[in-house]
């Protein structure tokens, strides 16, 4: 089926998700793209985009129709080079095989466990340094500080320069999983030498020993991995316990404040953190969209694609499906079963390091919620306008000690 066709026989859409002011706020843009059908046609980018549970789902489980090695965004990297060479997010079995037994060998059940009492050291300082202010910035003084300091040591990088180039790198790398435009050639801009500062503080002699990283580097001297993949793997897992979790981290805060009631449930017992957090990942999920491409001819819930064909996938409408989640989808609840949401993906290529980002934010929001008894704003937030990642770039709030 051509292009032409399949547009004909889909839903057109001529709104422009990636617009500043959808980005600012997408569910209304969402809902009406859910309502249209399980996929639409994105009139100005000339592709399908996925939106409802089911769907997506669906295109995620299917990693051998709607492959990742043709690039997470829009471009065809079967077709044009990337930037960069391709890691784990942008490969197909067996090359993805191989390197996701390396990660998922070093993140392991005990290897993160190892590591909660070092990330509950430094909980346990932020969040007296958060109660000494009373008012700060959660998004700059308290969701970027954490995961850029405890993981950072984790994966055992140098801590000078962490904050300068790993921000920057992750919101340069991600922008290539949305459209190329002004606002992607921006964060290209921003983000220019931080990919050379990751490889070089990346690479073996780097590294703190006993590292996490230091442990990817063994599957290179074993011969599972080649070293450049070593490296890829170092940076993938910088990938997996910052950027999102960093987002995360923010999203989770300002749900909270938004919700006072739903912070005194978690406030009263400290356990339901791991709940609060959940939900957050399934409410404003930091990854809202990306791209697979078909690997032949499909007809996925009664669209009809050609093979080789880009399609867009967005989570963060998923993760809002009131015919998955119930009319209640738009309300942030702590006691909702939110398990199984698509904030980390789905499938092969579900987030291997979520154990590592899942247990940073519950030593967090753990202490956070036995010490804090209420979390204010004290002004607007303001949004992060990023073409696949949503977060913000300041949450000014208050918090009042227990």
């Amino acid at each position: 089926m051509t292009t032409e066709l399949a547009a004909a026989a889909t839903p057109v859409m001529p709104d422009d998700p990636y617009s500043d002011a959808n980005l600012a706020n997408p569910y209304p843009l969402f809902e009406r793209m859910r309502e249209a059908g399980p996929g639409v046609w994105l009139e100005q980018y000339d592709v399908p985009a996925f939106v409802r549970f089911d769907a997506c789902k669906d295109i995620l489980d299917d990693y051998r129709t709607f492959i990742s090695g043709a690039g997470a965004g829009p471009k065809n990297l079967h077709h044009e080079p990337s930037w960069r060479p391709q890691g784990i997010m942008e490969s197909d079995p067996p090359v993805h095989t191989a390197m996701r037994q390396a990660i998922g060998g070093v993140i392991s059940p005990k290897g993160t466990r190892q590591l909660r009492g070092q990330f509950q050291e430094f909980a346990d300082e932020l969040v007296e340094r958060m109660l000494d202010l009373r008012e700060f910035d959660a998004a700059t003084d308290f969701a970027q500080v954490f995961p850029l300091r405890v993981f950072g040591d984790a994966v055992g990088i140098p801590r000078e320069g962490r904050a300068e180039n790993l921000l920057a790198l992750g919101a340069m790398n991600f922008s290539t999983f949305g459209p190329d435009d002004e606002r992607s050639k921006e964060f290209f801009r921003l983000g220019a030498g931080t990919n050379d500062w990751a490889m070089a503080n990346t690479a073996r002699e780097r590294l703190a020993e006993g590292s996490m990283g230091a442990q990817i580097w063994e599957y290179a001297d074993s011969g599972e991995i080649t070293e450049q993949q070593a490296a890829l793997l170092v940076r993938a897992m910088l990938s997996a316990g910052l950027d999102s979790t960093i987002l995360a981290i923010g999203n989770t805060m300002l749900c909270l404040a938004n919700n006072p009631g739903e912070w005194a449930k978690v406030h009263a017992n400290p356990r339901l953190a791991r709940f609060a957090i959940d939900e957050a990942f399934r409410f404003e999920s930091p990854f809202q969209s990306f791209f697979r491409t078909t690997s032949r001819a499909v007809t996925i819930h009664g669209v009809e694609l050609p093979a080789d064909a880009k399609v867009a996938v967005f989570v963060g409408a998923a993760n809002r499906d009131p015919r998955r989640w119930g009319p209640d989808a738009d309300a942030y609840q702590v006691e909702r079963q939110a398990g199984g949401h698509l904030g980390f993906g789905m499938g092969i290529h579900q987030c291997v390091g979520q154990p590592i980002s899942r247990l940073e934010m519950d030593v967090l929001f753990s202490t956070l919620a036995r010490r804090v008894k209420a979390i204010e704003l004290t002004a607007e937030p303001v949004p992060f306008l990023h073409n696949t990642l949503r977060g913000w770039d300041s949450i000014p709030v208050r918090i009042v000690p227990a």
